[in-house]
């Protein structure tokens, strides 16, 4: 079928000058999911003046991230982003992000990173050891501490414990920060001093001080102490263009950071929460963890710890960290029938397609069996994306996957966690999908 220049895709009405803005602001999940269901894989709505094509179908969004890459760049929400995040991985396009790509590789390649699997139990094995009995925790709070601190030592060679608060603290307001993108004037008003804009430059400047002290600090010593940090130091381009400056490094290191640990605090926390919802998938996690004889797992482990990685798959499917990714097109873009115009934005989100019953039946049951290997076969490749796809697919993908089933199986070995009654799950999709108002429980040893 030939693409046509002025045929519109199906989607809902909007007002005048707003476009869908509002009923996108108020609940975006909800929104994207109703607009995808009822107006099939290739929908449109405007956020202001802006069009917006949202994709829902594995094979266009594969098309997105792989085949036609390209012609695409990151869309308004991470060129938001780079108020904080600068020039990094993340937010960085064309050339220049395929050499800082080529230079941080080696520092992610899987027998680099198989030697932070102690520093990963290490700390999970701190954090249980300071939870008590019948005490109610957020667990959002404790997984980003963990996750935080595994990211410092892993990434700078640095005990956290005694900025963690306030780095925290900057962090969240960072996160929360990114959520002004959509609003008309956004960038003027970043420009002005509201006091969220004083509060984010504030935690920027906290965030930026400690990166670059460390940078400094580590390039005075001269010593490879085989962290992230040392490697990224020491790491040349293949093509002989030499290594990275400190505003590079500061912005891997940040985006690292802020990545590395943001979203696999999210799908922890998001587990905890499953599990206790569901005592039969948690007794067999249990079981498997019990097989291991009660010492500490380590990365020699994995292999036996196929149906905790199951469960974080699925719950990864159901709560997305990464909930929604956008690109805005360099060139006119045909997609179906349609023609996406230049510097137009696509959308495509993890969470409708997670949830899509094309791929995933009764798509709200939480069944860590989906991931069976002959079921993940028969599905497309791009019906599950956590971590994108293609040539930027998160080059910390490894990382999180051991990260997260090492974490999940040493707190598991000690601990269940229940919720506290009457509590209210809410979704708050910031940049990543966090429960909203953070997720309370109790702690209750196992074996008692």
């Amino acid at each position: 079928m030939t693409p046509k220049k002025n045929l519109t895709p199906p989607g809902p009405p909007g007002k005048p000058l707003v476009g869908h803005l509002f009923p996108f602001r108020k609940d975006p999940i909800g929104f994207l999911m109703k607009v995808a269901r009822e107006h099939g894989d290739i929908a449109y709505f405007k956020l202001g003046s802006q069009p917006i094509f949202l994709l829902s179908h594995p094979d266009l969004i594969k098309n997105v991230l792989t085949v036609d890459h390209r012609n695409f760049i990151k869309g308004r929400g991470l060129q938001w982003a780079k108020r904080l995040l600068g020039e990094g991985l993340l937010t960085s396009e064309g050339e220049f992000h395929r050499r800082q790509r080529r230079i941080a590789q080696p520092a992610f390649h899987r027998q680099r990173i198989a030697a932070y699997g102690e520093v990963m139990t290490r700390y999970a094995a701190r954090t249980r050891d300071q939870w008590r009995e019948g005490k109610p925790i957020d667990v959002l709070e404790e997984m980003m501490h963990l996750t935080m601190m595994v990211a410092a030592k892993t990434l700078f060679d640095t005990e956290a414990e005694g900025q963690a608060k306030e780095i925290g603290e900057a962090l969240s307001v960072s996160v929360e920060f990114f959520n002004r993108f959509t609003l008309p004037f956004a960038d003027l008003m970043a420009d002005l001093p509201f006091p969220s804009t004083l509060r984010f430059r504030r935690a920027k400047r906290l965030l930026d001080e400690t990166i670059y002290r460390m940078i400094a600090e580590r390039r005075a010593s001269g010593v490879e102490r085989g962290d992230l940090l040392s490697m990224l130091l020491h790491a040349k381009d293949e093509e002989g263009t030499g290594g990275m400056t400190d505003e590079q490094l500061r912005d891997e290191a940040m985006t690292i950071f802020l990545a590395g640990h943001e979203t696999t605090a999210n799908a922890l926390t998001w587990t905890w929460y499953l599990l206790s919802q569901h005592p039969d998938v948690e007794a067999r996690l249990h079981a498997e963890v019990d097989a291991l004889g009660g010492r500490m797992p380590t990365i020699d482990d994995l292999p036996k710890l196929t149906y905790t990685e199951k469960v974080m798959a699925e719950s990864m499917r159901l709560y997305p960290p990464a909930w929604l990714v956008g690109y805005r097109a360099i060139e006119a873009y045909p997609v179906g029938q349609y023609v996406v115009p230049a510097k137009g934005i696509i959308l495509m989100s993890q969470y409708v397609m997670h949830h899509d019953p094309r791929y995933f039946p009764d798509p709200l049951r939480f069944d860590p069996e989906r991931w069976a290997p002959e079921r993940k076969a028969s599905r497309p490749k791009f019906s599950y994306f956590p971590f994108g796809g293609g040539p930027r697919v998160c080059i910390g993908e490894s990382f999180a996957w051991m990260e997260g089933i090492l974490v999940i199986a040493t707190l598991a070995q000690r601990w269940r966690l229940r919720m506290i009654p009457g509590q209210q799950v809410r979704l708050q999709p910031l940049i990543t999908l966090r429960p909203k108002d953070g997720l309370y429980m109790t702690a209750e040893q196992r074996g008692r």
